[in-house]
């Protein structure tokens, strides 16, 4: 097999179609004119082809030097997928993993996972943001983070996703309040009409709720708090009934501190996903971490 020629001068090659001239080429790459020269010239006797004319007006592609440019493209964009694909293969094997959970996948599922994967790669540090979901996807497109968990009804554009559990919103109120002795099954339009107690928008347990309660007259909230811990407080107070993940309020409900309230007509399950950047396949301890929050 002959000597590959270089990506350096394939690039160079490109750039010339692109805007117009040798000049303009080696300005882009950082290099003099004479040098471009050089280098156009010693592609064109490796591939034994006429690539660049050469004009007083400027240098141009000939015909079979637009027919290398646009493979020439080809092979450059499966080099940089390469070099993608070996930093993040580095990145993920370095001695730390970034990763960025919404509240309600933190405090409930989070820590059995990184509990088995300290058990697979005891010596891989992990540095764990506990955000809401909107600060998640942010997190995790700005490329801050490599693997985030969501808890909302939706995905954004430019994200990756694989669901890893489901949960199921729940009414609670204190035990004083009117409905924790009610008879009758609570209802959406009565749930919408009344103001709640509820997470902050951006997070996904509002998303979620926000969303069952679409085409409903919807009340004001009572109070917008910022974590799972200030809505059951204030709800154990009496401030008014809130709307929260049953992972989130199981012990109060157990313990009698809060009331479940039968709700129907309303779906407020969600899909809890971990999300990760498009493009970008997670390898080392990110996939570890993906395919153990996977299992059933």
């Amino acid at each position: 097999m002959s000597a590959l020629p270089d990506l350096d001068s394939l690039k160079l090659l490109v750039d010339v179609g692109v805007l117009g001239s040798l000049g303009q080429a080696a300005k882009a790459a950082g290099i003099a004119q004479p040098s471009a020269s050089k280098r156009v010239a010693h592609l064109e006797r490796r591939l034994g082809l006429p690539l660049v004319e050469r004009t007083p007006r400027g240098s141009t592609l000939t015909a079979e030097g637009r027919m290398v440019a646009g493979w020439a493209t080809q092979v450059l964009a499966a080099a940089e997928e390469l070099m993608r694909a070996v930093q993040a293969v580095r990145h993920a094997e370095a001695a730390h993993l970034r990763v960025a959970s919404s509240m309600t996948v933190a405090e409930y599922l989070v820590p059995r996972w990184l509990g088995e994967l300290q058990n697979r790669k005891p010596d891989v540090p992990v540095g764990l943001d506990v955000i809401n979901s909107a600060d998640v996807a942010a997190r995790v497109l700005a490329e801050d983070v490599e693997l985030g968990f969501v808890e909302g009804p939706s995905v954004p554009e430019g994200l990756d996703s694989r669901v890893v559990g489901t949960d199921r919103l729940v009414v609670v109120v204190a035990p004083g309040h009117p409905w924790a002795r009610r008879r009758t099954v609570l209802r959406g339009p009565e749930l919408a009409a009344t103001p709640l107690v509820v997470r902050e928008p951006g997070s996904g347990t509002r998303e979620t709720l926000d969303l069952a309660f679409k085409g409903l007259h919807q009340a004001s909230p009572r109070l917008e708090l910022g974590s799972n811990a200030a809505v059951k407080g204030a709800a154990q107070e009496g401030a008014a009934p809130a709307v929260l993940s049953g992972y989130a309020v199981e012990a109060e409900v157990a313990t009698g501190r809060l009331v479940e309230v039968p709700l129907a007509g309303v779906n407020l399950v969600r899909s809890l996903r971990a999300v990760w950047r498009r493009g970008r396949p997670l390898a080392g301890p990110a996939a570890i971490l993906l395919a153990v929050a996977s299992r059933p």
